[in-house]
């Protein structure tokens, strides 16, 4: 009867987050100052007010997105609970990686914030906009996506970017590549091939020199070995070393989010409830696709902070 904790990705994020938290918690409101001072700004304010176009950047929503699955660790920390005791992983979906590795010990909360700061803006600098793209493929095989993208190559880079699970998989590239890749798709029997609103190709190739950016970023901060072990996204596997950590988390910028393969690791090692920390329900959704035994819950609100901590 183990159990996961995961946190969310980019797409998760909305205007409004984290206001009630920080309304009804201190230790949420010390963890969005503390953000907002490593920053130095008023990220919050972006997060609980909007504008959605100014939170969505991709150096905006990252940070976000870690300060609000931290604040409801916190605040489940404020009164007894400790992740070491109660959680045997954690997991987080591509910058989620860095919200599991914070609430592990792995990083501390300010230089998560500034990692993830880095790491937006070394993303969305990579590629010049519109010269990439991602495309959801839906109700294909990975092995079939994978066969695709190979014969899109021709065209320039793609590669899979996220195996999601549930028949959902994001692939990612130049967009000539992208875009013959999701025609492709839909000639092969998917059940839909979708482009997507994105400003850049992220968990390909292109993204070489965000990784160079977050190499050097990773060697200069303070590591931890994790309190429980992280699956970690490029591996699907568990790992406990701080420093493989890093180097985990260099690859995962241009590699391929495993998060079917981690789910399923999870089922097959023990785990049976997972909870979303954070914005959103996303991964709860996912996991439920994945394994139809797997428990899934989303723990973001103070009613299921609440929920969660008279279980836990």
């Amino acid at each position: 009867m183990a159990v996961a904790f995961t946190f969310p990705g980019q797409g998760s994020q909305a205007v409004g987050m984290g206001k009630a938290l920080a309304e009804n918690f201190a230790e949420a409101r010390a963890v969005f100052d503390e953000v907002d001072e490593a920053l130095g700004e008023k990220l919050s304010a972006t997060m609980f007010e909007g504008p959605e176009e100014t939170l969505t950047l991709t150096a905006n929503a990252q940070p976000a997105l870690m300060a609000v699955s931290m604040a409801v660790i916190r605040v489940l920390e404020a009164n007894g609970f400790s992740l070491k005791d109660k959680v045997a992983y954690v997991a987080g979906h591509s910058l989620g990686e860095y919200s599991a590795l914070c609430a592990a010990g792995t990083f501390s909360l300010a230089d998560t914030a500034r990692l993830l700061r880095i790491r937006g803006n070394a993303m969305q600098r990579a590629v010049p906009v519109g010269e990439g793209a991602m495309a959801a493929i839906i109700g294909l095989e990975h092995g079939d996506v994978q066969a695709i993208c190979e014969a899109a190559s021709l065209e320039g880079i793609c590669q899979i970017a996220n195996d999601n699970g549930g028949g959902q998989i994001v692939i990612s590239g130049t967009k000539p590549a992208v875009e013959k890749a999701a025609a492709l798709a839909t000639e092969r029997g998917a059940k839909r091939a979708i482009m997507l609103p994105v400003s850049a190709p992220f968990h390909s190739a292109l993204m070489a020199p965000a990784a160079e950016a977050m190499r050097e970023a990773l060697a200069n901060v303070k590591k931890n070995d994790p309190v429980v072990p992280l699956i970690a996204n490029v591996r699907a596997a568990p790992v406990t070393d701080a420093n493989e950590i890093a180097g985990l988390l260099v690859e995962q910028v241009t590699g391929q989010v495993r998060w079917r393969e981690t789910v399923e690791w999870f089922a097959a090692n023990g785990v049976t409830t997972l909870y979303e920390i954070g914005s959103g329900k996303v991964l709860t959704g996912l996991a439920r696709r994945i394994s139809k035994e797997m428990t899934g819950t989303a723990v973001g609100t103070a009613e299921e902070i609440e929920a969660a901590r008279a279980v836990l």
